[in-house]
């Protein structure tokens, strides 16, 4: 069974008219979703079910909550968020209201088990950004079960900060880097695309838009594209992350080198553009961004 990030799915998201149909995707096993009410004074999450109030109780909130393996935090923060469920049973508050007793921990074994345990190295999977952070981007690679895509696996083209290439709660797709017993790491750049996929977009005697990603002695670097850089002479008065207009001189595969000359320069700060995917298969044993014939040889070998 595949297991999706949580709120990717709206399929899962229901209003129940009556406890009896509760009662049955109780039965069923069905996995639900809904989005968090508030998280109480003991860390219980409160869902809406349409028929019924639900209530997670903090031990069934994640898995990891019960050993303090996982925080409290990662409780509170779904205030407002979509999280997943099954439905254990029924209990009364004391105004002998009916209550849904939910856990999200039992839909977390059940993604580990049946999904997460099933992943191979090269693996592609879907993914959603869920915060942002100087050493690398934490994503949900289902039910809510974290996971790191480190900085210098987010692309090619070299980035200060994660939010300089991606936003949180943006739906991405990502490759199993590296798969221990504790952990999975992931990668995003082997999705967007090789060098020479790249550098075909763009033609000796165009002036395209770029971003500034380094400032150095010999010249500016300016992304083109997430996985292409080129190198532009030396200029005064730029800043990294600065939006661009730079003329292509030369595109020379065989060096790997693009280089460009800065024409104008913008006062702002380029956001994050969409990404281009240059694969919709669903798993790779090997990535060469290089060209066949450049010296230096850049690859990904998923099977090592």
């Amino acid at each position: 069974m595949k297991f999706y990030p949580e709120g990717k799915n709206q399929d899962l998201s229901r209003q129940f008219d009556s406890v009896d149909e509760i009662k049955t995707a109780m039965i069923q096993g069905e996995i639900l979703e809904s989005k968090v009410l508030l998280c109480d004074r003991e860390h219980n999450l409160h869902v809406d079910l349409g028929a019924v109030r639900g209530i997670i109780p903090r031990v069934e909130g994640a898995v990891g909550i019960d050993d303090g393996s996982v925080r409290d935090i990662a409780l509170i923060s779904k205030v407002n968020k979509s999280v997943c469920f099954t439905v254990l049973g029924f209990q009364k508050d004391i105004y002998n209201n009916s209550l849904a007793i939910l856990s999200r921990r039992a839909v977390q074994l059940r993604c580990i088990h049946e999904f997460l345990d099933t992943l191979v190295e090269g693996d592609v999977i879907d993914a959603r950004v869920t915060h942002l952070e100087k050493f690398g981007a934490f994503i949900d690679i289902g039910a809510g079960i974290n996971a790191l895509i480190p900085i210098d696996m987010l692309s090619v083209s070299r980035i200060s900060h994660p939010n300089e290439r991606l936003t949180e709660g943006q739906n991405i797709k990502v490759i199993l880097r590296k798969k221990e017993p504790s952990k999975m790491t992931f990668s995003l750049k082997e999705l967007l695309g090789t060098w020479e996929e790249n550098a075909s977009k763009f033609s000796q005697g165009e002036t395209v838009t770029g971003v500034v990603r380094s400032i150095e002695d010999y010249g500016i670097f300016v992304e083109l594209a997430p996985n292409l850089a080129g190198l532009a002479e030396p200029q005064d008065n730029l800043f990294v992350g600065q939006q661009v207009a730079v003329y292509v001189k030369s595109v020379i595969p065989a060096k790997m080198k693009i280089k460009l000359v800065v024409v104008e320069s913008f006062n702002e700060t380029a956001k994050p553009t969409p990404l281009t995917y240059y694969t919709d298969c669903c798993h790779m044993d090997f990535w060469q961004y290089s060209p066949a014939e450049s010296p230096k040889q850049i690859y990904t070998d998923f099977t090592e």
